[in-house]
């Protein structure tokens, strides 16, 4: 297996959407706490990073098993049948992957405590199923709940809680700052799952993947694209005003014309090869200007 091949089957591009929650994390954790970890978030990132590519693995693997649509899809889409990859190599490759990130999440736990086997738990549970099982998650109107806040609000959740778990405190009115500071980045995400289904929609059909797109139709689900990248970008107002964000992060909103910009080229053609990258340029833009100009003010604190 290439270089190239093997950042494509655990599909490299996409990381950023698990890399800007971990950075907007360690952010909210020094400014709001003036706490962190280092060592422990060196790890964490090692452990969700491994993680994050062994799901993306999985999600190629499955897809290859349960695809209807042989002749198209199993043979010159999916990168197993079009690489002709060894299914023996791709699955011990992914199950090696997932337990190296296990046992450095556990190593974790021993030092920070059972709240972080919980919430590993879930992201273990939601990326297994995410793709696996008779009825995947990613082939249920479930997909777009379950990425955003699984990928969004966990990893910062996390992040935040091995930065400061000597004084986390488990109260309504914490929880809600880490879901408002991270509600742009589970949006977005959930955008890019929304996106890709809208492209999809005919060969998830096909495919007998009935996803919320397929529910919603086409034009609800553009509507629905629209609203959540306007409270994505509400939000990153309101952490400002409630004191949670410093008032440098103001200064994502210079991302708000490209933002714009990108959502009238997805709304006026849904073609996977040319205008699903609109939602990728979106997310990266949008959450990266977040924790850039979050990360600006760390040095003042």
């Amino acid at each position: 297996m290439t270089l190239p091949v093997f950042l494509e089957l655990v599909e490299i591009k996409a990381k950023t959407a698990s890399v800007l929650p971990f950075i907007l994390g360690a952010c909210f954790s020094w400014f709001n706490y003036q706490s962190i970890h280092p060592g422990l978030l060196v790890a964490f990132f090692v452990a969700m990073f491994i993680f994050n590519m062994s799901v993306d693995i999985m999600d190629n693997y499955n897809d290859y098993h349960h695809a209807v649509d042989t002749n198209n899809y199993r043979q010159k889409t999916n990168i197993i049948g079009r690489e002709n990859l060894s299914l023996h190599q791709v699955f011990w490759m992914m199950v090696s992957m997932i337990v190296v990130s296990a046992a450095i999440g556990l190593w974790i736990v021993t030092i920070v405590g059972w709240p972080l086997l919980v919430m590993g738990a879930i992201c273990y549970l939601v990326g297994i199923f995410y793709s696996s099982g008779p009825r995947p998650l990613s082939s249920l109107p479930l997909g777009e709940l379950f990425s955003g806040p699984t990928m969004g609000l966990m990893i910062t959740l996390i992040c935040v809680y091995i930065n400061t778990y000597q004084m986390f405190s488990w109260d309504w009115a914490n929880l809600g700052r880490i879901l408002l500071i991270s509600l742009p980045n589970t949006l977005w995400i959930s955008n890019l799952m929304l996106a890709n289904n809208i492209c999809d929609l005919d060969e998830d059909e096909s495919n007998q993947r009935y996803t919320l797109v397929h529910y919603l139709g086409k034009r609800r689900a553009l509507h629905l694209f629209v609203i959540m990248n306007v409270i994505a970008v509400i939000s990153l107002v309101a952490a400002v005003a409630v004191k949670i964000a410093p008032w440098t992060v103001l200064l994502a909103l210079l991302a708000l014309p490209f933002i714009i910009s990108q959502i009238r080229l997805f709304l006026k053609k849904q073609v996977k090869r040319e205008t699903f990258i609109c939602a990728v340029k979106i997310l990266a833009v949008g959450a990266a200007s977040q924790a850039l100009f979050y990360l600006v003010f760390m040095p003042f604190v």
